[in-house]
């Protein structure tokens, strides 16, 4: 008799098998022809887009797009400007925290920071704490809790939602090609509001220039990867404007808006004790490398983009002087010319003068920007997303040269990738792994679900594997099917589809499938054309449709909570446990291990049916 384990490896063997039997090797993708013609069916064909540049249909989508006509659906996704989305632009300004003022935020988060600090002095010097204080302080950790659950939710929700479909593709896509990670620091989660509504999203389809300029001047990137404290090395010559000011006390007048005005305020306001902090900061201080690494290895060139470690070093003090303002004087991207390295450097061959300020970094991001290394970067990475785990080389050269002759056009290379032959052909259909988040937005919209306002679905999310905004290296979630099939995450796929069939995740309820009620009575084989035509574009395989006769799946019996291979803790209005200690309480620390599930209900008829579908290998894959 075969084990669970040993059936979810099959499972997962076959599904990482179709992805890799749809990639020609690369011998026999020299040899191959190129193709002429669309290879799917109309049919498919309007099933492939939808999967491709959404996050999944919903019912009657499918309809909708044959009826506009294909291309022209395509070309009205590229441009989101043409699109209502009022509907649900009104949901989300139920989103109170998230609509504040940026700068207001980082204000009433330094006053909390203050508060916490006074507290915990006066603990240490009376050896208690107050009620009051103690309530001071968890209504601090609170306030961050419920902030940061409504940063995730909210992305969730306008995948789920937004009728800017391809947009919130692109934006998923750039917010893992540039992570940032949530947990660097406290101040980095109010730093992500602004990142994604103000840098990533309105820029998804723009200029790739523009793009990566807003990221080099966002606090977000800035503190995550250190260039906030960057600042040129004791031997390195800085601006003139800084000569008169040599030393840290100099440069920290410079910092703080000039060193009379910093010794004016008064000894005991929070301006005074940043002084401080930042002055202990510059005396340890010094270049910083991780951005410039980061920049040219995962945002522009890539790691075969020709580039040397000193053209690290050298994109790296082209950008000292890029930080930011203190939390208490609202945050924001400001160029200190007094941290700038204003020799001369020679970046990609390109020599950068001496004795400039800000524009040796925006240089820097004009030859990056026009490499053709960072075009075939980006063009490989785009088709990878949108055709296959390892992108026909056609498809890459004709995005590239696109991308160079149209100065780093996102819209018209996402336009060439995905109106190609290739991503029309028999090898690229169905061929993508979904990615968690792709499970769960695609869940939900195949049930035309509503979007939800708590941080539940999000939390979903991260136990099947990928915490918004928690992945601590800058590279960013896995781009390719395999690293997200394994036996564990098989199971737990399996697992959130009967959940969400058995209304455990707000606004998915089954009621809202398009003719569920009379089907509730009819035979089994009815049903189950029915859920195959719903969810799984009327094709399945015959051990899936023989799964669903059954009503029996041997991964989703009670013998999966024996061998721990349940899906994480019950569902919650908590935030997932999927950042760590330094957000505040937000869960618990890292590789830590989350809550069981109580186990699965039993479901019958159309909920089980549904419930197996959506854990079916079809659906887990686009």
């Amino acid at each position: 008799m075969r084990t669970h384990s040993h059936i979810a490896a099959v499972i997962c063997a076959a599904l990482i098998a179709t992805t890799v039997g749809a990639q020609a090797s690369p011998k026999s993708k020299v040899a191959a022809p190129r193709l002429d013609h669309r290879e799917l069916p109309a049919d498919q064909q309007v099933i492939q887009a939808l999967n491709r540049l959404t996050f999944g249909p919903r019912p009657g989508d499918a309809q909708k797009v044959r009826a506009m006509g294909l291309d022209r659906w395509i070309d009205l996704q590229l441009t989101p400007s043409r699109i209502d989305d009022t509907p649900f632009e009104q949901f989300v300004a139920r989103y109170d925290i998230l609509n504040q003022d940026q700068n207001q935020l980082l204000k009433q988060y330094a006053d909390a920071q203050r508060e916490r600090q006074m507290v915990r002095r006066e603990k240490a010097d009376s050896a208690q704490i107050s009620r009051d204080d103690s309530m001071a302080i968890r209504q601090i950790g609170l306030a961050r809790r419920q902030f940061m659950g409504q940063l995730q939710s909210e992305r969730v929700a306008r995948a789920v939602a937004s009728n800017r479909q391809l947009q919130e593709v692109m934006t998923d896509f750039w917010l893992n090609h540039f992570n940032v990670y949530a947990a660097k620091g406290p101040p980095e989660a109010y730093y992500l509001v602004q990142y994604e509504r103000d840098v990533i999203r309105p820029n998804a389809l723009g200029k790739f220039h523009d793009l990566l300029e807003a990221v080099a001047k966002s606090p977000a990137m800035l503190f995550y990867l250190d260039n906030a404290r960057s600042m040129a090395d004791s031997t390195r010559p800085r601006l003139a404007s800084a000569q008169r000011n040599r030393g840290p006390a100099g440069i920290l007048g410079a910092i703080m808006g000039g060193a009379g005005q910093a010794a004016r305020r008064p000894p005991d306001s929070v301006q005074a004790r940043q002084i401080q902090q930042r002055l202990q900061q510059l005396r340890n201080g010094g270049l910083n490398e991780n951005y410039g690494r980061e920049l040219l290895e995962l945002h522009s060139v890539g790691v075969d983009g020709g580039y040397t470690q000193q053209d690290v070093i050298n994109v790296a003090r082209a950008l000292t002087g890029w930080t930011i303002n203190p939390p208490a004087m609202g945050g924001g991207f400001i160029f200190r010319p007094a941290m700038h390295d204003a020799g001369e450097k020679v970046v990609l061959g390109h020599k950068l003068a001496a004795g400039r300020g800000i524009e040796d970094g925006e240089d820097v991001l004009d030859i990056i920007s026009r490499s053709p290394a960072t075009a075939r970067f980006i063009a490989t990475k785009l088709a990878r997303r949108f055709i296959a785990d390892n992108p026909p080389q056609s498809v890459v050269d004709d995005a590239a040269a696109v991308f160079l002759r149209t100065n780093g056009d996102i819209r018209e290379v996402v336009r060439t990738i995905v109106t190609s032959n290739e991503f029309y052909s028999q090898q690229a259909f169905r061929s993508k792994v979904k990615a968690p988040f792709e499970v769960v937005v695609s869940a939900m919209r195949a049930l035309n679900a509503q979007p939800d306002t708590t941080p539940r679905t999000a939390q979903a999310i991260a136990y099947l594997g990928e915490p918004l905004f928690g992945h601590q290296a800058p590279n960013g979630y896995p781009e390719t099917g395999d690293a997200w099939m394994n036996t564990g995450a098989i199971l737990n796929r399996i697992n959130f589809g009967m959940v969400v069939a058995a209304s455990r995740i707000p606004g998915a309820a089954l009621a809202s499938l398009p003719g569920i009620d009379s089907l509730r009575s009819a035979p089994r084989a009815t049903q189950v054309d029915a859920v195959v035509s719903l969810l799984l574009s009327g094709a399945v395989s015959p051990d899936t449709r023989a799964v669903l006769m059954k009503g029996e799946n041997p991964l989703a019996s009670p013998a999966r909570a024996e061998q721990g291979q349940q899906m994480a803790a019950p569902m919650t209005d908590n935030p997932p446990p999927v950042v760590n200690a330094q957000l505040g309480g937000l869960g618990p620390r890292a590789g830590a291990q989350p809550r069981p599930l109580p186990p699965v209900p039993q479901l019958f008829g159309m909920a089980q049916i549904i419930g197996l579908a959506l854990g079916s290998p079809e659906f887990q894959r686009r």
